[in-house]
């Protein structure tokens, strides 16, 4: 059955739904592609974003278009897969239909690689004010934020009011906030100086606030005392077991009753799922994942799977459920993929297992920690490890070779060409109008 406003036409070929277009759908998408079977990717993007780097965007480092690739290029010689952008509202799952915003759809097989979104712990007053970088659009957000407040900073005459406009808050100690951090004491100590000569970077404190006792949990305690180590030789003011309470957009306020002030809080605190109305109850777990079997397959409904960071799997060295990062829904797609060639077969599915191919996070030039099954390094070798993985991830050889001439350029020029504030003409009228 077609829907008329998606347009997919009908086929002999069982039609399997592949919503998300992140590392887990995207992988599911390319393998499947090549199997018989009638592939519809959905996506709110026509384009594919590669997460780990979103703060290199938000810090000027990279450009927008580097680390996006769009879907549709990837499939342009594959005829039996239809992209659409829209939103799923809902999952009929005993009609075996998704309402979208472009009209219903029926599936054979439907595959939830939805991702997570920030999580703000039910602070509505830090979701309104505090930046998250779970989107390329955040990361741009960030960044304008971040050099707009500093043309404000030069003229402004007050110590305090300067203060709030050149301070950064991050919240959460994990990968994504160490490197933030890294990258801001390096633009404090690289970039300002030459762009904002009238400016102190003295008066410029950066903080980074964790709630645990430890950076990096989940790490080496080898990586997690080192990246405190690195941090700290930039000047990065790091505050271990300490939990923010609130943010009014002009101080921060500490459990305890200490205040920081700033006009910028970055959030990295934590993550949860993103939802989607029309599951059971009973298959929506802690963090707002989806409970699934070793076959990812949605507890309670038929022909659903979700993969990626969405779906929640215990497996005997994973008992609380995976870690949400990209290998983890890498791996489950290829899975899945293979899953529905065996049951094309009428075989068995196999059952997924997570082979944990390390971990890393840079913090800086020249700083990094790498956390391997065997082997655990960190220094400049664990950075020039952190660019290859890196850089050979990104899809596309024209954003791989547009990264490696940013990296190198910004490397020996101790320099980035990507500060531009690019805001609608209504925000900047809204921006510059005395209050």
């Amino acid at each position: 059955m077609s829907a008329a406003n998606i347009n997919i036409p009908d086929s002999t070929q069982p039609r399997v739904v592949i919503v998300g277009g992140g590392f887990g759908g995207l992988t599911l998408a390319d393998k499947m592609s090549k199997m018989n079977f009638q592939v519809i990717l959905i996506d709110k993007n026509n384009f594919h974003q590669f997460q780990p780097l979103f703060y290199q965007v938000a810090m000027a480092g990279l450009e927008p278009s580097s680390i996006l690739f769009p879907l549709r290029k990837l499939f342009q010689k594959r005829k039996n897969v239809f992209i659409r952008v829209t939103t799923v509202t809902k999952v009929d799952t005993r009609h075996k239909r998704i309402h979208t915003l472009l009209g219903e759809l029926h599936y054979d097989h439907l595959v939830l690689a939805i991702g997570a979104d920030t999580n703000f712990f039910g602070n509505e007053k830090i979701a309104r004010k505090a930046f998250s970088m779970k989107s390329v659009g955040e990361a741009l957000t960030l960044r304008n934020k971040i050099f707009y407040d500093y043309e404000r900073a030069i003229t402004t005459m007050d110590y305090k009011e300067r203060q709030g406009l050149i301070d950064i808050v991050i919240v959460g100690g994990g990968p994504t906030g160490v490197e933030v951090a890294g990258a801001l004491a390096e633009m404090k100590k690289y970039i300002i100086p030459k762009d904002y000569t009238e400016l102190d970077t003295n008066e410029i404190d950066i903080y980074l606030i964790q709630g645990g006792d430890c950076l990096l949990k989940g790490m080496s305690v080898e990586a997690s005392q080192k990246a405190e180590e690195f941090l700290k030789e930039l000047g990065v003011i790091i505050k271990l077991n300490s939990r923010v309470e609130d943010f009014d957009g002009k101080h921060v306020h500490i459990k305890g009753g200490e205040k920081i002030q700033a006009n910028k809080v970055i959030w990295a605190a934590g993550i949860k799922g993103n939802t989607v109305a029309g599951l059971p109850e009973e298959s929506i777990v802690w963090g707002g994942r989806i409970k699934v079997d070793r076959e990812n397959r949605v507890a309670g409904v038929e022909n659903v799977y979700a993969i990626g960071d969405i779906a929640y799997m215990e497996e005997p060295d994973y008992p609380k459920g995976h870690p949400q990062v990209a290998q983890v829904a890498i791996q489950q797609g290829k899975n899945l993929a293979y899953n529905f060639k065996l049951q094309a077969k009428e075989k068995p599915f196999k059952p997924f297992k997570y082979k944990d191919l390390g971990s890393m996070a840079t913090i800086g030039r020249n700083r990094a920690v790498v956390d391997l099954p065997k082997f655990k390094f960190q220094g400049f070798f664990a950075w020039i490890v952190w660019l290859f993985v890196h850089l050979f991830s990104l899809i596309g050889m024209k954003n791989r070779v547009f990264v490696f001439i940013n990296w190198v350029w910004n490397y020996f020029t101790y320099d980035q060409s990507l500060r531009l504030i690019i805001r609608p003409k209504n925000r900047i009228e809204k921006e510059e109008t005395p209050s």
